[in-house]
Order: structure tokens, then C-alpha cells, then sequence
């Protein structure tokens, strides 16, 4: 197939977006397709200095002359390329290949989910709604999509409002190999990362900061948990937090906790550090208000570790019946009440004897093969050769 690859540009600094369309590129290239790239320059925005003045010329660069370009380039493709959009944002680019065959791929609606108020922990700016509604407007106009999620297809379908002719769910697949290490060889990993952890376990928390993470609860909740073991004479697990430096919020969270607590953040740690990690901790604190997946999930279960999260989509549908599930924080719930609440959980987690934790694993195992990288790409081309058929039939019938 001759594949042309739309996705953000590199000065919006999106990693897990370039990663994702790298992967793309390069799985579909091992497999003998022609695949191009395609992303904005920064022909303004490199002249603009920085603030407020780059912001609106990345803008112009995307949605003013990125189009002309996309124009252009049109004129010389194939009629049997197909055009693939590396995530739903990039709707205000669709509308230029509506006419020929197309796929949008959809990772979550957290962003517009917010813009029309659903989220009243975090609403959004009156530009943002309008930026939200632009985006909208243009993936409206797609006729294929594949979501990460059955949760985010939900969501597409509803407040996308979109009419698609297929909409397919295709899991992510993780991007390692995630697997249990025995205790003395994840503690050598770490040590070797600049992390030396000694032979107790710990707590875990893998996230990135934003606020549908609940990074505030995760800390809440493992006070009180904390507070639960030294009043039982105790001594509480380390928590380790894979987050960016707590801010203000966070910092208020942390002051709240026991004297005796110890509580570390770590950042820039690759794939085989945190496999390491999982591997180390006696539990994932996972309790988000939102996913668009839910990567950690399925990273911990492949490495046998259990996982606390919320008992909402897509993290149910990630963590399915090898999971333990929290209600989620909403903005009215008393934060003490529930940290409580969640810290009894937590105890019968760890609490559990050996033999049902080696159960557990295995099946945690068995269930996360579903998320494997290999199918999830054999999975996109089965569908890209689908929308193909689809949609050069009447041109060939004709």
C-alpha cells in the first residue's frame, strides 16, 4: 500500500504522538509498504521568538500554509493512496483529503469532553472551546476510524458527533515487552538507572503529571494507608511517583502526610527502568478521573503487578478482572472519606497470601497478550486494506 502519514509537528514537542506515528512508519515499512511522512514545518514560528507571537504563528504554520502544502502534494499521489491521521486533533487537516481514502486514528476526547463542560474539574477557556469545536468540525468529516479504546469510540461517536461508514477499536500495543523480573534483577536495573533501592518494595505510581491523573488522590491515599499501617506498628511502604515535580497542589498533599513517609518522584526513566519498577512494587496506584487508555495498566500487569485503579472506562476496560477498582474522585466526594476507602483496598491487595498473587499474575499475564504491538499493526492493516477496497470499489467498477 502507498501510505501517507499526517501527525503533529515536531515544535509542539508531543512525544508520545511522534512516537506514535514513528512506530507507525516504521512497522509498515518492515512490512514492504510505501509510507510518507507528512507534518508541518515551522516556517513562521522558527522567526517568532517565543510567548504568545509563537503560539500564533505554530498556528499559522498548521492550519494556514501546512493546507496549501497539503494541496500540493495531493496533486501528485497516487489515486490509490491512502491517507492515515495519527490522531483525531489533526481534524482541521481532514477535510483536504475528505474525497479520497482515509483513516483517522482516535486516541481519547478528553480535550473536547472538557471544552463542552462535562469535566468540572477541568473546564476550559473560552479560545480552547473554540479550538476544540474547530478540531471537531474537521474529523467530522471522516468517513473511517480506529479508537484505542471501546471507551473512546463511545465517546467519538457521541460527542464527535461523527457518522463514520467503519469505526473500528484496536487496543494499543505496548511498545516493550513488559514482563515480571525476579526480585534481585530488578533491583540490579535500578541500581544500574542511578536508582538504588535496597531490598524493600514499594508503592508505585506512573503518570505524567496532568490532572486527569489524580496525582493529588494517589498522595491522599497513601497517607492514609500510611497512617493505617504506623497505627498498627507498621512500618509503610516507600510510594514512588514516575511524575514531574510536584506542583503547588501536589506539595500541599505531600505536607499532609505522616513525618515517616517517604515519597520520591522520578522522571526520564526508558522502558526497561520501569519494567524494573513494576517488577519492585508491591502495587500500581492507578486511581485516574480519565484515560484515553491507560498504558500503566496493562504495563504493570504483564509485569505481575497488581493494580489499583478506577472502576470507570477505559481503565475497567484495560485492567478487566485482573484489576482491583476504587470509585472514582468526583469534584463533590469528600477526599478524606474516599482516600480512606481506598486505603482498605489497597490493605487487602497487599494483604492477599502467595499463592492467590501467583494466580493473579498468570492470568494478568495471559490477559495482557491482547495488547501486543505486532497485532494491533497487523490489525491497522487489515483495516487500511478494508477502507482501501471501500473505497476505490466504484472508481474500479466504473
Amino acid at each position: 500500500m502507498k501510505l501517507v502519514l499526517f501527525t503533529h509537528p515536531e515544535f509542539l514537542g508531543l512525544r508520545s504522538q511522534a512516537n506514535f506515528a514513528r512506530m507507525l512508519s516504521e512497522a509498515y515499512r518492515a512490512r514492504g509498504h510505501q509510507v510518507e511522512l507528512r507534518q508541518p514545518a515551522a516556517l513562521l514560528r522558527r522567526h517568532a521568538g517565543g510567548g504568545a507571537a509563537a503560539k500564533w504563528a505554530g498556528y499559522a504554520d498548521q492550519y494556514l500554509l501546512f493546507p496549501i502544502a497539503m494541496r500540493a502534494a495531493l496533486q501528485d499521489d497516487a489515486p490509490d493512496t491512502l491517507y492515515v491521521f495519527c490522531d483525531q486533533a489533526l481534524g482541521p487537516w481532514v477535510p483536504q483529503v475528505a474525497h479520497r481514502p482515509h483513516v483517522v486514528h482516535c486516541h481519547d476526547l478528553l480535550a473536547l469532553s472538557s471544552a463542552l463542560g462535562e469535566i468540572p474539574e477541568h473546564p476550559t477557556a473560552r479560545t480552547g472551546r473554540l479550538y476544540q469545536r474547530y478540531i471537531r468540525r474537521g474529523f467530522r468529516r471522516a468517513r473511517h476510524f480506529i479508537s484505542v479504546s471501546r471507551q473512546s469510540r463511545d465517546e467519538l461517536h457521541r460527542i464527535g458527533g461523527v457518522r463514520p461508514l467503519t469505526s473500528e477499536v484496536v487496543y494499543n500495543g505496548l511498545n516493550h515487552p513488559y514482563r515480571p523480573l525476579a526480585p534481585a534483577r530488578a533491583r540490579q536495573v535500578l541500581e544500574e538507572a542511578g536508582l538504588p533501592v535496597g531490598e524493600r518494595r514499594c508503592l508505585l505510581h506512573v503518570g505524567g503529571g496532568q490532572w486527569y491523573k489524580n496525582s493529588v488522590g494517589v498522595v491522599h491515599l497513601y497517607g492514609a494507608y500510611a497512617r493505617d499501617e504506623l497505627q498498627a506498628g507498621r512500618r509503610p511502604l516507600p510510594l514512588w511517583m514516575v511524575s514531574p515535580p510536584p506542583d503547588a497542589a501536589l506539595r500541599a498533599a505531600l505536607a499532609t502526610l505522616p513525618p515517616s513517609c517517604e515519597c520520591r518522584f522520578l522522571m526520564g526513566l526508558d522502558a526497561t527502568a520501569l519494567e524494573a519498577l513494576y517488577s519492585h512494587a508491591e502495587a500500581l496506584l492507578f486511581p485516574s478521573l480519565a484515560e484515553g487508555f491507560g498504558w500503566p495498566i496493562a504495563e504493570a500487569l504483564a509485569c505481575a503487578c497488581p493494580v489499583l485503579t478506577t472502576d470507570a472506562a477505559p481503565m475497567n476496560e484495560v485492567g478487566g478482572d485482573c484489576a482491583d477498582y476504587l470509585p472514582r474522585l468526583g469534584p463533590a466526594d469528600d477526599l478524606a472519606a474516599w482516600a480512606a476507602a481506598a486505603a482498605r483496598v489497597l490493605a487487602r491487595v497487599l494483604a492477599r497470601p502467595a499463592d492467590e498473587r501467583e494466580r493473579r499474575a498468570a492470568a494478568a499475564r495471559a490477559w495482557v497478550a491482547r495488547f501486543d504491538a505486532a497485532d494491533a499493526i497487523d490489525r491497522y492493516l487489515a483495516i487500511y486494506r478494508r477502507v482501501l477496497d471501500l473505497e476505490t470499489a466504484p472508481r474500479r467498477g466504473g
